[in-house]
């Protein structure tokens, strides 16, 4: 496409560049293509479409103007008339410094454009010194805006209602501009000079609608990169409060130039409690606001709290539906038990999730009650040091993400309830009323015989499906064993289902057990007998109550949702991580990939010669040298130095490396969802904005303050 451009553009003297030289140092007018070539989505881009060819030429047009018929073209002068020519330009444009050196800059992009094949005028139209002291202006207000967004100030000081009335206080964004003005910023000086002190520099309307083109224009660079590399994956985070409003966290992965699986976080999605219009609203935001192509989508994956689950697999099945090779995985960030349990449609099971969290983070707020736990724990493990020191270490971790987080919770529950009732039954000055307040609460929460039972029942479900999880998030040696494991673990649920009256009579004893042992006493809960009204039925016993209730609907719950998430097509994928030297030695060389590549033969770049390509790739491994190591990862195989010499190889495994159950071998690159938690940890509620959170999130990501001006001025004239 290259060579077409350059021919049209009748560009001999280019004729031996090579596609990277054109695209990083030449440019091409958009005038020269016809309006169905290009995509105008946005006001922030303009983007050709993959088959664009210019065409529109006038190669005639300067014989019949007499001004420019005896003028020779730019591409035609020696470099130092060019240069002579330049400055006379510059010298002519503008008297100050400033003005000239921006008319330098014009004139460049001039000669670009017309070195491209166009005629264009000797002079660019100069900007009147009202406009330039504008641009400047406004640009300064971008670089306090971003300054904000990286250092994560809230625009707004003090509350309102705080002041006393006919008090102003500045807000954070005026009190920088302010500060700005006092070091001698002389653009922001001369526009507010004449401005009483208790009025507002910048509109709080002007404020937003910068905010919204920052956010564009940074998420913009990210999406730019999204589409030069094709194919990508949708992953979405737990629901979050913005402001008051329930927001989405939506993070994409690609592979970029170097070779590396990045995940980004590229916004927020206000959250719909419809799920059918919460489907139609995430599409349209990912294809025509932020002008992702769904048709290169191959992975989607949402973590979600409890209660959210059902309602963002209707997002995922809709998805499905349109685009099939947008594979519905599980996330390499989150433990499957974990994702199981926040899936489960009983109430009992998210209650439990929310309290578990709550007991967790009182604990990490708080090193003495860490130091006091430790104390319970070895009082009760004495016989069982290892077993103890185990616990002690668990508990100062995030545990509540783990593949055994009820395993772990069952043996902790009584260190746990002998700790907060001795904190909260403790009238000394050692503790302050907010902990001692959460330990009675959280006490009473954890005796309570029905939060038991449910912990009990789903410590001992998701026991079969542990190992399991614990391989997806281990090597790619793991993953695709895993793979061909899950016909077992449904195999063992299905025998627990057939079952079911045996095993609930076993995890009952063990719940009534547990909760003897913390004298909790053995019911029916209160809700079940206040529902009844007075028609209580005898026969109900509190075993039947919590195997009709919880035990049932669990295991039947987590056998769907398994065959959900590793549908056939998901199943496929797994199976073609054979491709990675390292697994294809532990099959002894005797693999088969084609058979799994056929969902995506459209994505290769020569489909016809993949199975004489992956016997050469095989042969390659199987009669290496004995000093060459094995690739164990994709992440290795991606970086090998002859990897383009096998196409087909390299772009399966591209793509199976999107998919979001693979996890990101290199921290450096999946650093968008650490930083997305430490926004939400270290912001209040109310200062939240999802604007200033992306240029917070993505605070390395370049900026280009001249866009943002251009684009401010074009959208608000």
């Amino acid at each position: 496409r290259c060579q077409r451009w350059v021919e049209n553009c009748r560009r001999a003297d280019l004729e031996d560049k090579t596609p990277d030289q054109l695209n990083k140092h030449y440019r091409l007018c958009a005038k020269h293509f016809e309006t169905s070539m290009i995509c105008r989505s946005s006001p922030y881009r303009t983007v050709l479409r993959d088959n664009a060819v210019p065409t529109i030429f006038d190669l005639t047009s300067h014989l019949n103007n007499p001004h420019s018929r005896h003028r020779k073209r730019i591409k035609e002068l020696s470099e130092d008339e060019i240069r002579t020519l330049k400055q006379q330009k510059i010298d002519d444009a503008f008297e100050r410094k400033q003005a000239t050196q921006e008319s330098n800059e014009n004139n460049e992009q001039n000669a670009v454009s017309e070195e491209g094949g166009e005629e264009q005028e000797e002079k660019a139209v100069p900007l009147t010194l009202e406009e330039r002291e504008n641009k400047d202006y406004l640009k300064s207000l971008f670089e306090i805006l971003i300054l904000m967004g990286k250092q994560n100030i809230p625009l707004d000081g003090h509350n309102v209602d705080e002041l006393p009335e006919g008090i102003f206080t500045s807000d954070n964004f005026q009190a920088l501009l302010e500060y700005r003005i006092n070091g001698g910023d002389e653009v922001l000086r001369k526009r507010f000079e004449m401005t009483a002190v208790n009025l507002e520099y910048c509109s709080k309307t002007q404020q937003k609608q910068m905010l919204e083109i920052c956010e564009n224009c940074v998420r913009e660079e990210t999406l730019r990169e999204v589409r030069d590399s094709h194919f990508f994956s949708i992953v979405t985070d737990e629901v979050v409060d913005i402001a008051g409003e329930e927001h989405l966290p939506v993070l994409v992965r690609f592979i970029d130039d170097s070779h590396n699986l990045r995940e980004e976080f590229i916004g927020f999605l206000p959250y719909e409690a419809d799920p059918e219009i919460l489907a139609v609203k995430f599409h349209a935001t990912i294809t025509e606001k932020w002008g992702l192509n769904m048709e290169y989508c191959r992975g989607q994956a949402y973590i979600v709290s409890s209660g959210f689950a059902s309602k963002m697999k209707v997002v995922a099945t809709r998805l499905l539906e349109k685009y099939p090779q947008a594979v519905y995985t599980l996330c390499s960030s989150c433990a499957l038990n974990v994702w199981l349990a926040k899936s489960v449609p009983v109430v009992g099971v998210s209650i439990a999730l929310g309290t578990i969290e709550e007991v967790c983070c009182l604990f990490n707020q708080s090193p003495q009650l860490l130091v006091e736990l430790d104390n319970k724990i070895s009082a009760l493990f004495q016989d069982n040091d290892e077993k103890g020191n185990e616990l002690k270490k668990i508990c100062r971790s995030q545990w509540t993400g783990r593949h055994d987080t009820f395993e772990v919770l069952v043996d902790l529950l009584q260190a746990l309830v002998l700790c907060l009732d001795a904190v909260s039954s403790d009238f000394s000055v050692r503790w302050n009323n907010f902990i001692v307040g959460r330990a009675f609460v959280l006490s009473s929460a954890l005796t309570d015989f029905d939060f038991i039972v449910t912990i009990v029942i789903m410590k001992n479900v998701l026991s079969f499906t542990r190992a399991f999880g614990k391989n997806l998030q281990g090597q790619t040696s793991d993953v695709f064993f895993a793979a061909g494991s899950l016909t077992a673990v449904l195999h063992s649920l299905n025998e627990v289902m057939e079952n079911i009256e045996v095993y609930h009579e076993f995890w009952f004893e063990e719940a009534t057990n547990l909760a003897t042992k913390l004298d909790v006493q053995i019911k029916l809960p209160g809700k079940f007998h206040r529902a009844q009204q007075g028609n209580f039925d005898p026969d109900m016993t509190s075993e039947n109550y919590y195997k009709e209730i919880l035990s049932v609907p669990t295991v039947e719950h987590i056998i769907q949702e398994l065959k959900d998430i590793f549908s056939e097509q998901h199943l496929k994928a797994l199976k073609c991580l054979s491709l990675v030297p390292s697994v294809m030695a532990q099959l002894k060389f005797n693999t088969s990939e084609e058979h799994h590549a056929d969902m995506f033969k459209n994505d290769l770049p020569n489909p016809d010669t993949l199975s004489a390509e992956l016997h050469c790739w095989r042969i390659k491994w199987k009669h290496r040298g004995k000093d060459i190591e094995l690739p164990a990862t994709i992440y290795e195989a991606l970086h090998l130095p002859d990897i383009k010499f096998f196409p087909n190889v390299y772009a399966l495994l591209k793509v199976l490396c999107l998919l979001p159950v693979m996890k990101v071998e290199n921290e450096k690159y999946g650093i968008g969802r650490k930083r997305l938690k430490a926004y939400l940890k270290n912001t209040l509620t109310g200062q939240r904005s999802s604007n200033l959170a992306l240029l917070n999130i993505n605070l390395d990501i370049k900026h280009d303050l001249d866009l943002m001006v251009d684009t401010y001025i074009k959208l608000y004239p």
